[in-house]
């Protein structure tokens, strides 16, 4: 196990900044995410820490020790790649066992890890075939295999569960998961999914354009997103965000959209300009008795829920409740926010700081 600590690395290639000054810790025995669309640093950031690139600048610490310059042969880790990189022309248990052989490991010893691991995975009865006839959750298998039987201080996942279907990709992410539990290794894992990196991880970072928007437990990051961005990727439906042009002042707990007046956490910092309300859909609830309205125009049957969408003044809403809500295409109807699970964030698309969430974000 390891505690690995990322000190304002940073990637450039050429004119290109890929990764810009993150800094984040990872503690031993965590299942960590790297979250982010395409593009946005998470990849580079892992082969940093990897040894596969090495920063322009910045510190890499694993259990204390600065490895930023390490080759990754020095560093102790195992990397476990999207498309598998098995050795096509070797059976299962020698593509497992390969890493121990190379490093002179007795025989005899190999078979008692080899047959270990594949006790663990469940591949037992597959160790003789060769790879090229399994399946993709059989060779993904093989993969993790390769990289536990050589007991690294921690693992390091690029998108292991991307070339799998739907189905395996399912049983997969919660396969990992239940074998990171058992294990107690340090896991980071890179994806695209937010609901992959929601289900697995412990913390999750989320990156944009090569830069850290938010760092925290899965559960803080929905309820409490540190930016627009953040409030727009995760989430399914996203974060409603409502735009409008106001002033919010410290102690302020009001706001007002189209005259009428929102109730709000209480704010410790404030902005005035062009502001945007935030709330999640399941935090909207269909009230017509609520000043603020809205007119129904699409709902979704999701079967225990529905998904209603509706114009306001202020742009789009989306609200999620019970699949028996009575609701009608054409009809207008008010809206009623949650006032503890609404977040403000300013011009610039950080989040105002409120009593509600301060110490979320603050600390992750």
């Amino acid at each position: 196990m390891a505690q690995i600590v990322i000190k304002n690395i940073r990637k450039e290639f050429g004119a290109f900044t890929a990764v810009q000054s993150s800094s984040f810790t990872i503690e031993d025995g965590e299942f960590f995410m790297l979250l982010g669309p395409s593009g946005c640093g998470k990849t580079t950031t892992l082969r940093m820490i990897a040894g596969l690139e090495l920063p322009t600048s910045g510190e890499i610490y694993i259990n204390g020790e600065e490895v930023s310059q390490k080759p990754a042969s020095q560093r102790d880790i195992a990397f476990v790649f999207q498309m598998f990189a098995l050795y096509p022309h070797m059976n299962v248990r020698r593509n497992i066992s390969y890493p121990l052989i190379s490093q002179g490991m007795p025989r005899d010893q190999v078979r008692a890890k080899v047959a270990e691991v594949a006790q663990i995975l469940g591949i037992t009865d597959i160790l003789d075939k060769p790879v090229g006839g399994l399946s993709g959750g059989d060779r993904q298998r093989v993969a993790l295999g390769r990289a536990i039987v050589r007991d690294p201080a921690c693992f390091l996942m690029d998108e292991p569960l991307g070339a799998l279907d739907a189905e395996f990709r399912e049983r997969m992410a919660g396969e990992l998961r239940a074998l990171h539990d058992r294990m107690g290794a340090t896991t980071v894992y890179v994806t695209h999914d937010q609901l992959e990196a929601m289900q697995m991880g412990d913390k999750i970072v989320v990156m944009n354009h090569g830069v850290v928007e938010q760092f925290g437990r899965p559960q803080q990051i929905y309820d409490w997103p540190a930016t627009t961005f953040v409030a727009r990727f995760i989430g399914s439906p996203a974060m409603n965000l409502l735009a409008f042009d106001g002033m919010v002042g410290n102690g302020s707990d009001t706001v007002t959209l189209s005259g009428t007046q929102i109730a709000v956490p209480e704010m410790l910092s404030g902005a005035d300009g062009s502001l945007t309300l935030g709330v999640r859909p399941e935090h909207v609830h269909l009230d017509d008795a609520a000043e603020f309205r809205g007119r129904i125009v699409a709902s979704e049957y999701l079967g225990t829920t529905q998904i209603i969408t509706l114009d306001s003044a202020h742009g789009q809403i989306k609200a999620r409740t019970g699949s028996q809500t009575p609701v009608r295409i054409g009809d207008t109807t008010g809206l009623r926010f949650d006032r503890r699970s609404i977040t403000l964030f300013a011009a610039n698309g950080h989040a105002l700081i409120s009593t509600a969430n301060q110490k979320v974000l603050n600390h992750g």
